[in-house]
């Protein structure tokens, strides 16, 4: 299947590593201008944008940090004001919190769910004026298989997953047939954000107990975004799509 997204403008946010990265580098691989969002990694990010222009792309890093309204509305003006338009938003950018719940503080809980919850309204409010005035547009949020299944020592982390996968299905509702908002739900994938040197004994052997039998790679969960952001999934609306090594099966 050959996805071509020449001419339309991707924002990957949280691109400078993991699932970001190899997402950015897929979409700039099927023809998409990129700009890439980072916070805190402009080598990273710099790196990144020389990849994708080695290989005859388009792309642009802009720091910023969003779950915040007045950075995430610099971003989408920087990305427009460059490319002309923003078609693609891939609301990435997330962090995760192993901690038992009575342990957690309010900074705590604020943290995660601003990080991997608000910013996705953020973006999506600041980006869809934009994709409604041109009349098409193309969201994927990044959620993860644990906001079904919900996990102890995770309550942060899966209530804000768990609020991106609604998040999407009322976005989607409200925008279609002009914006479609799909999303992906991944099992457990190799980044930086599943070190196993800071997690418990447990938590490793239940990221390993799936019937694969290994955690996912970033390049396929990239897969699914790159999909789902093209025409050959016109026909997506509200769907959650779950690369997880058959973690969870729905």
């Amino acid at each position: 299947m050959h996805i071509d997204l020449s001419g339309r403008t991707a924002l990957v946010t949280g691109a400078a590593t993991g699932i970001g990265r190899a997402t950015a580098l897929a979409l700039g691989e099927a023809g998409a201008n990129l700009v890439a969002n980072h916070l805190g990694r402009p080598e990273d990010a710099a790196e990144l944008v020389h990849e994708l222009e080695r290989a005859g792309g388009r792309a642009l890093a802009i720091e910023a940090d969003v779950s915040d309204a007045a950075q995430v509305a610099r971003l989408i003006g920087e990305a427009e004001a460059h490319f002309g338009a923003v078609d693609v938003l891939v609301n990435n950018a997330g962090i995760l919190l192993e901690k038992p719940f009575l342990d957690m503080s309010e900074e705590d809980w604020d943290r995660v769910l601003n990080t991997d919850l608000k910013s996705v309204f953020l973006c999506c409010r600041a980006a869809l004026p934009g994709m409604l005035k041109r009349g098409r547009g193309c969201i994927v949020n990044v959620a993860s298989e644990l906001g079904y299944l919900g996990r102890a020592g995770y309550a942060a982390y899966t209530t804000a997953k768990g609020g991106v996968i609604t998040l999407t299905r009322s976005l989607a509702r409200e925008f279609a047939p002009t914006v479609r908002v799909n999303a992906v739900a991944p099992g457990p994938v190799a980044t930086d954000m599943l070190d196993t040197s800071v997690m418990s004994p447990e938590m490793i052997r239940k990221e390993a107990d799936i019937p694969l039998g290994r955690v996912g790679r970033p390049e396929e969960i990239a897969g699914t975004v790159v999909f789902l952001a093209s025409e050959q999934a016109s026909f997506y609306c509200g769907q959650i799509l779950s690369p997880n090594g058959g973690a969870l099966m729905a």
